[in-house]
Order: structure tokens, then sequence, then C-alpha cells
């Protein structure tokens, strides 16, 4: 399979650059993955979707402002740092630019009380840098840090709020699970009143999900690596509702990501820490996520191949034509999608 067979033209206007005012207001195309039929909803009509004895999977996932701005000590000119993951002991592996420059050694200024110096670069030119600092970090990252919107996404946001969950809890990621921007609090509580269980993992976002995939035969592409949790509560919710019968709803392709990650051959989920860099196209045989809301996905992503893999190519391609018709707003601040 190649990577241009998930290509489709959209028209720059229909790229959302803002968020809606209210949340659960966004379009929802609601796709039946065995018939290919479309329908088109209200956001809050989810809970429609949704049957007593389920599992919503919710990624709890927290944006850092991980765009700061700096300068190499004693030069005056702007260098631009995104974080990417922490590896832990003030080390982060980062995107530089000018990132030539940032030889090993270096020392980057972003302010007064916090500096870095260059500690390693890798292949593809990321560099690992270990922060020295005055004061407690995150409090100095959210006064220096901005939020590490898309590139796609040029207008300024005005309530940094509004590119976070309303779940949103453990600090860690790059970008937003984005197709959980369309829950409000009182969504989540309806859907909880009608018996529907509404579990946490967490996965941090890293920045390679809006990296292209580069290479034209899928298979040969190398997935970023993620880190995700699985506590032994939402493990044992998710199992329970497996044996059941009754079905699981993933929010946004990382919660996906997460309970494909850590699934057993028998259909069980285990509770873990740890890593992963599954890609997932079509081909893959899903044993944990039956249903996904998600959002509009660019053309030759990853993203759009793994719910390729849950609703077929085919389906998917022909209901991002009907998106684009009837002009739904795409990608981050977009509308979202149901995958039935």
């Amino acid at each position: 399979m190649k990577t241009s067979d998930f290509n489709y033209e959209l028209p720059k206007e229909l790229i959302a650059q803002v968020p809606i005012k209210q949340r659960d207001m966004s379009r929802l195309l609601v796709l039946d993955k065995s018939s290919g039929k479309i329908e088109h909803k209200r956001f809050h009509d989810i809970i429609e979707y949704l049957n007593k004895g389920d599992t919503l999977v919710l990624n709890d996932t927290k944006v850092i402002p991980a765009r700061i701005f700096g300068h190499r000590e004693n030069i005056d000119e702007t260098i631009e740092v995104l974080l990417v993951k922490d590896y832990g002991n003030d080390k982060w592996e980062v995107l530089a630019k000018p990132g030539r420059k940032l030889k090993i050694g270096t020392f980057i200024v972003f302010s007064d009380r916090l500096k870095a110096k260059v500690v390693d670069i890798l292949e593809e030119g990321e560099r690992v840098i270990e922060f020295k600092y005055n004061g407690i970090f995150n409090e100095i990252l959210d006064e220096i840090g901005i939020m590490p919107l898309p590139p796609y996404i040029t207008e300024k946001l005005e309530d940094k709020d509004r590119y976070q969950t309303v779940y949103s809890k453990i600090s860690g990621s790059a970008a937003a699970p984005t197709a959980g921007l369309h829950f409000t609090k009182e969504l989540l509580k309806q859907i909880e009143e009608k018996g529907v269980n509404v579990v946490y993992v967490t996965l941090h976002v890293g920045i390679g999900t809006f990296r292209p995939v580069k290479v034209e035969n899928i298979s040969e592409h190398k997935m970023h690596s993620e880190y995700y949790e699985i506590s032994e509560e939402t493990a044992r919710i998710i199992n329970e509702t497996k044996k059941r019968g009754n079905k699981i709803i993933c929010v946004g392709t990382t919660s996906c990501r997460t309970l494909e990650s850590a699934s057993n051959n028998d259909g069980t989920v285990r509770a873990e820490k740890r890593e992963t860099d599954i890609f997932i196209y079509p081909g893959y045989k899903f044993k944990i996520v039956d249903h996904l809301i998600t959002n509009f996905h660019l053309p030759e992503s990853t993203l759009i191949m793994l719910v390729s893999a849950l609703a077929g190519k085919d389906n998917i391609m022909n209901a991002y034509k009907e998106a684009v018709k009837e002009k739904y707003r795409f990608f981050s601040f977009g509308d979202a999608m149901y995958i039935n």
C-alpha cells in the first residue's frame, strides 16, 4: 500500500484556525464502518451511539507550553525550541531552529532563571538538552512558554485552555489529543448517567504526530515512540466490558494506539507503563477497540492510515470527500467523526 493512496484534496479555507465557541456544538460525521453509510450530526449527539455497559476511553494527558525562545550564550539571535520528549533528570529531546548551530556543549539562555546545555544530537537532527534553572521548572515554563500549536494553525489562540481537553490532568504532551476537545464536563456527566463507563489512559503526544510519511511504501515508515500508562482499574473495566460483549469506544487515535499497544492475543488489555511506536495501517486486526471518535486528519498521515485500518480505506476516503463537500472544518480545531 502506498502513501499516495491516502491523499485527498483539501481547500485551505477548511483548515480550522480557531476553536468554535461551544465545544460540543462542532459537527459530527457518523460513519458506519460496515455499510459505509454517512450521517451528519452535532457532537453532543454522540450520546445516542453510546449504550449502557459500554466503555468510553479518554486520554488525560495535558499539553505543556512547550515552545520556548532563547539565544546562544553571548550571541544575540533567536533560537526557537520545542520540547518533544521528557527523558527525566531535566533532559529533554527537542526540535530547535536554527538547529545547525547548536553543537554539543552549546548553552542556550531562555531567561535569567532558565538555560540549557546541548548534550546530544540525534539521527534526524533533534537535540537532547539538559536544563539548568533557578526555581520550579514547570512554573518557569508556564511563565515563558507558549502553546505548541500545529504549523497549519496561523491564528493566535486567545484562550490557551481551548487547546486542552476539559479532563486534561497529567502534563507531558507536545500536542493535544484533539478528538477530546469536543467534550464538555456536562456531556461527560450525561454519558456517565446513561450507564456508560468513562475511563482514562495517558499517552503523551509527541511532535511526530505532525510529521508526514516520507516513504512511498507505508510499511517502511518508522514511527516515533510515545510514553503511555494504563492503570489496573482502567484495564479491569475494559476487560470486563469486552467479556460482557459491550463495546470499547476510544476518544482519539492516541487512546486507540494505547489500548492496542497493551493488548493481548486473547482480546484483553494489560495495565502497564511503557513506550509505544505501534503503527496501525490497513491490514491491522484490532484486538480491543470497537469504535472511534476522531477528528479529520492530514492527507498521507499515519493518522488517516489508522482510521482507514478501522473503517476501511474506501469508506474513509469517501467520508473525507463528503466532509469536504459539506464544508466540515478540518484538523485540530475542526469537526469530529465517529466510526461506528
